[in-house]
């Protein structure tokens, strides 16, 4: 492993940040301390700031050279609204919110880059160390692109990284296409006639109907979608009726839908208007369909997947540079690759062993009340970032 000396140097002060970081989550908008404490590291180190975009969003601008090329390094900062159970010193402060996802983590590993790259200034060219708001539901990159992200800051290319438990430490995972899905949010209420439970004929039961629409919806999945096109469809909540002996005015599902394509969300969600509609109808039902888009997909660009892998196996080796399983879950930066080139990565966070006396029971995967961010991966991620930024300013064929 070909670590940046000065990176491995500093990883201390960049850890007690990050635990620091840990220590004071802030939710989604909400990331004044946060943003505070990046913008002043940012300021100390002699990188000119922008704050603002996004609500909460600090930009940081470091040129160096007469290169008019530019490149953008993302990193997300909020918290999840959940409680903690670790009990280690740097446990949250805050009930009720927790860096369940290591976005702390990933806060820290830019800054160690953007320490190094300001120190040393090897380069040609300029870096955005872009510190994100409100990943974690809130849209924060669709926001700070509408507020100027890149017509402010024009950029080449833009690449962002997510730690994953369960990887052995020293190990990266980059592929081209799809690597995370679209998130998406559907609210259906069938509404039929209330009455009596012991004489049902006298009413019009919407529960029997919703259930019919729950069985139906797999029917999309299994046969109207392409089996090889990947699609979720999980009804994850049904709320009707208030006594035993009553049958309920109205019943109303909620649930997510996922895909990877566009296409596949379309058709997805016009099925479902149509299963949903049809099947009220044939029971003398109305209902009422909503379908909210979420997040998009995460696509990564063909050639700037190419050139993140070739960047990780330059410094870990090419055998520990996995290729990226897509997941189902989602994430905004799906957003910034339909703007710009780009490419989305994965870090290894390790089993869960690296974790300080107190951790809790659970297990140290993503949204788990134990989770803790691996410090170790500062001088590896930090490196990553670093050397991702000079390589990429000084391609030849640009």
């Amino acid at each position: 492993m070909k670590l940046n000396e000065s990176i491995l140097a500093d990883a201390p002060g960049i850890a007690a940040l990050r635990r620091d970081l840990h220590a004071h989550p802030e939710l989604c908008f909400e990331e004044v301390r946060t943003a505070d404490l990046v913008a002043k590291k940012l300021t100390e180190w002699g990188i000119p700031i922008h704050r603002g975009l996004g609500k909460t969003g600090v930009v940081g601008i470091l040129k160096n050279g007469t290169s008019s090329r530019a490149i953008g390094l993302r990193a997300d900062m909020d918290a999840l609204p959940m409680s903690e159970v670790n009990t280690f010193a740097h446990a949250s402060r805050h009930a009720g919110k927790m860096h369940a996802c290591g976005h702390d983590g990933h806060t820290a590993m830019l800054l160690a880059a953007a320490q190094n790259l300001a120190k040393q200034r090897d380069f040609d060219g300029t870096v955005y160390f872009i510190f994100q708001p409100a990943e974690e539901g809130g849209g924060g990159a669709r926001e700070m692109i509408a507020d100027g992200l890149f017509e402010q800051f024009p950029m080449e290319a833009v690449f962002g990284m997510h730690n994953w438990p369960g990887g052995h430490i020293g190990q990266f995972a980059v592929s081209p296409g799809p690597v995370m899905a679209s998130s998406n949010e559907f609210k259906i209420t069938v509404r039929g006639k209330g009455s009596h439970a012991a004489m049902p004929d006298m009413g019009i039961d919407p529960v029997p109907v919703a259930c019919q629409m729950v069985q139906g919806f797999q029917t999309i999945i299994s046969r109207n979608k392409k089996p090889i096109d990947a699609g979720v469809i999980s009804v994850t909540m049904i709320h009707a009726g208030s006594a035993t002996n009553v049958v309920p005015d109205a019943c109303e599902l909620q649930g997510t839908v996922r895909t990877f394509t566009l296409e596949v969300l379309d058709l997805i969600e016009q099925r479902m208007r149509d299963v949903a509609k049809n099947i009220a109808a044939a029971f003398d039902c109305q209902c009422d369909f909503e379908f909210d888009r979420n997040y998009p997909p995460t696509i990564n660009h063909p050639e700037e997947a190419r050139f993140a892998r070739e960047v990780m196996a330059d410094i870990v080796g090419a055998s520990h540079v996995l290729n990226q399983e897509p997941t189902m879950g989602a994430e905004d930066f799906a957003y910034m690759l339909q703007a710009k080139p780009g490419a989305y990565v994965f870090i290894a966070n390790g089993d869960g062993h690296h974790r300080a006396m107190g951790h809790g029971a659970g297990p140290c995967t993503l949204h788990n009340a134990s989770y803790d961010f691996n410090d170790d991966l500062i001088p590896l991620g930090g490196t990553y970032w670093a050397e991702l930024a000079k390589r990429w300013l000084a391609r030849p064929d640009a």
